[in-house]
């Protein structure tokens, strides 16, 4: 016959696979973690045995917990992460939303293309917010800009927080979504949160008139519940290291080269100093865009560099 402990805990183990919540890690704070599940926010604390391994969670995380006593619960078990970004920290993303402003402070597209390779290089599709629309004037070279961007398949959403022009167009995009919001500071990425999610409030800084940079108001990594999905608000940042890569790999980052690969006179053109380059003749004959081109052989210069310290 079974034991009565064995038959206790057989009940109890029961219970535990019954009750079991599958939820979404939103932050950690002074040693608890926020758990989305059910519709509602979960105060979690941790199991001994991630203590001891000195787990990393991250906002973002597919958790399975056990509830108790009102929203409190324990984090059980950490599923496996389908991608992960390490700045800002996230996981699970479904897609990055990169928000720069039409001005005050100026688009900084070096930013933004690292931005779209850090997405890319985790398989994550981007979609591109142009912010104060409500103070752009004419600018022939930036209209240029962000044609090419949206001729490359990046759809580019133009709106305005102070008017709310585009906001109704953005919040479709995520509905049922874990998305991460990223961009320079100043940009109005807290104000644009603001006008997403009625009621949250978050502190907006301004942009410094005589270095045109926002000041960081968002000081930790948070996702937020957005229009039927989830959204980290990340802290402003004016520059990105790029993801490890090898060198090879940067060109496939880059949608406009994918029909110039396999062109080139060498199987490995690493499309900079190669003679017979089809990458370099599509950028003369203005078939690629030259700042992109530009961008690519920094980054390049930056990949290389990596790869000799590491």
């Amino acid at each position: 016959m079974m034991g009565l402990r064995s038959v206790v805990h057989q009940q109890a183990s029961v219970r535990r696979g019954m009750l079991m919540l599958e939820g979404i890690l939103v932050k950690g704070y002074s040693g608890f973690y926020y758990v989305y599940a059910e519709k509602r926010v979960w105060e979690c604390s941790l199991r001994g045995r991630f203590r001891l391994r000195d787990q990393e969670f991250l906002p973002g995380d597919r958790v399975k917990i056990l509830p108790g006593t009102g929203r409190k619960a324990t984090i059980e078990e950490v599923l496996p992460r389908r991608n992960c970004l390490s700045r800002p920290p996230v996981a699970n993303i479904d897609q990055a939303v990169l928000v720069l402003a039409a001005t005050s402070p100026d688009p900084d597209f070096n930013l933004l293309d690292r931005l779209l390779v850090q997405a890319a290089a985790i398989q994550v599709n981007a979609l591109l917010v142009v912010t104060k629309q409500d103070l752009e004037e004419p600018n022939e070279e930036r209209a240029a800009a962000w044609q090419v961007y949206s001729r490359l398949g990046y759809p580019v959403i133009r709106l305005s927080n102070k008017t709310g022009a585009g906001i109704a167009e953005l919040q479709a995009y995520f509905t049922g979504k874990t998305s991460v919001l990223a961009g320079p500071s100043g940009v109005g990425k807290s104000s644009l949160l603001n006008s997403l999610v009625p009621g949250l409030e978050l502190k907006v800084g301004q942009v410094g008139r005589k270095l045109q940079r926002g000041r960081h108001t968002t000081r930790h990594v948070e996702l937020l519940p957005c229009s039927g999905g989830l959204v980290a608000d990340t802290p402003g940042f004016s520059s990105l290291y790029l993801p490890t890569m090898r060198r090879e790999q940067l060109a496939g980052h880059f949608p406009e080269f994918h029909a110039y690969l396999g062109q080139c006179r060498f199987a490995s053109c690493l499309h900079a100093q190669e003679p017979d380059c089809a990458v370099k003749t599509a950028v003369a004959a203005g078939e690629i865009a030259e700042f992109r081109y530009r961008h690519y052989l920094d980054f390049l210069e930056e990949v290389i560099a990596a790869e000799r310290r590491y």
